[in-house]
């Protein structure tokens, strides 16, 4: 198998180091880098899963960095060609995503321009929350094109909307097609007018009050693992997320995948950071692609471009 490329992943919490070890076990990449500011903890999960390379069969090297806010130690980064940022503070039981913003503002900054230091022409992959609100902070602090830094969102969302349905219908989640859009929040817009169960629309198979049910469920799917757990957040799925997406990237792939990307003019909406679909390649986003939603759907993307838009106008600051 060729392999080639660095990644590397900024982070070794439950959600770095699942993420980490999900991009090895492809098998794609020459090598992938875990970062932490916890002295040795990088170091120790690298050393763990290169032993269990010979077990799961795959090649790919894992590299632990210990790193410093003032940027020692991400020299072992350097020349990544996609850098998945999972640094920052989780979620406890009653807090928002938005209830982070202050603290992980001032982190993701920190990263971003380290990274941009070492690695200037990495594909950026945010998934520090508030999610919409970050990706757009990563973006000014490296100073890189948009196209090139995106966000997990609609990724991770859309899943858990595709779940929902499959246990609702007692379907295989195979049969199962579902979007969302807008923000990783309170004004998330899954999209129920794009979303079939093999082949049928799920309209025809579920009543509105039930839809609008799983469309609840969806948009606090975060807060109810969090609030299951206790402590600490979601990261089995996110990270399956920010791995394809990061995949699809090295790969070249052309996949349409619904992520946070910049958005400038699609569905009349202009300069910010939005869940939308796009097609991802090794340049990052290679294209916004607008596609056909019901009226209302489009007045609730709207809506929720304005919300994170005001959000977004203050990282600057941050």
């Amino acid at each position: 198998m060729s392999r080639s490329g660095k990644v590397t992943v900024v982070g070794s919490g439950f959600y770095g180091s699942t993420t980490a070890l999900r991009l090895a076990e492809y098998d794609i990449f020459e090598t992938v880098v875990l970062t932490d500011i916890v002295e040795g903890k990088p170091e120790g999960l690298a050393l763990d899963m290169n032993q269990s390379r010979s077990i799961e069969g795959f090649e790919t090297k894992i590299i632990g960095a210990t790193t410093t806010p003032e940027g020692a130690g991400y020299e072992a980064t350097a020349n990544s060609d996609v850098v998945v940022i999972t640094a920052g503070l989780p979620r406890k039981p009653g807090m928002s995503r938005m209830d982070l913003i202050g603290v992980n503002a001032g982190i993701v900054r920190g990263v971003a321009e380290n990274i941009a230091k070492h690695s200037p022409k990495a594909v950026i992959i945010v998934v520090s929350n508030p999610l919409d609100e970050m990706t757009a902070l990563a973006q000014l602090a490296t100073g890189f094109p948009q196209h090139q830094v995106m966000g997990q969102a609609g990724m991770l969302d859309t899943a858990r909307f595709t779940n929902f349905v499959a246990e609702k219908l007692a379907v295989p989640v195979s049969s199962v097609k579902t979007l969302t859009l807008g923000s990783h929040g309170d004004t998330m817009v899954p999209v129920p007018s794009r979303c079939t169960v093999n082949g049928q629309a799920l309209t025809s198979l579920l009543s509105e009050a039930d839809i609008n049910e799983l469309v609840d469920r969806t948009r606090n799917g975060g807060a109810e693992v969090v609030a299951l757990l206790k402590t600490g957040s979601a990261y089995y799925a996110p990270s399956a997320a920010a791995a394809r997406m990061a995949k699809a990237v090295i790969e070249d792939s052309g996949e349409i995948m619904p992520v946070c990307a910049w958005v400038d003019g699609q569905y009349g909406i202009s300069g910010v950071y939005l869940g939308v679909e796009a097609k991802i390649g090794r340049s990052g986003i290679v294209e916004v692609v607008e596609t056909a939603l019901t009226e209302s759907e489009v007045a609730a993307l709207k809506v929720a471009a304005e919300a994170v838009r005001i959000k977004q106008a203050d990282v600057k600051d941050l």
